[in-house]
């Protein structure tokens, strides 16, 4: 699969996403205190991004 989702744990303790592309990342989340969050902000990334307007700042 060329796109994932990656969860992992910092040096403070707190999970965070990563979103992978061809193994690159392209975007990482904020910490959470537990990993459910985490698992919670990955949904809601994929439920609400699709429909995200694009905000070109250029």
């Amino acid at each position: 699969m060329a796109h994932s989702f990656e969860i992992t744990k910092d040096k403070a303790g707190e999970f965070r996403v990563r979103f992978k592309y061809n193994s690159e990342v392209m975007f990482t989340t904020e910490g959470y205190a537990s990993k459910a969050s985490a698992k919670n902000a990955i949904e809601s990334i994929k439920k609400n991004g699709p429909d995200a307007p694009i905000e070109d700042n250029s």
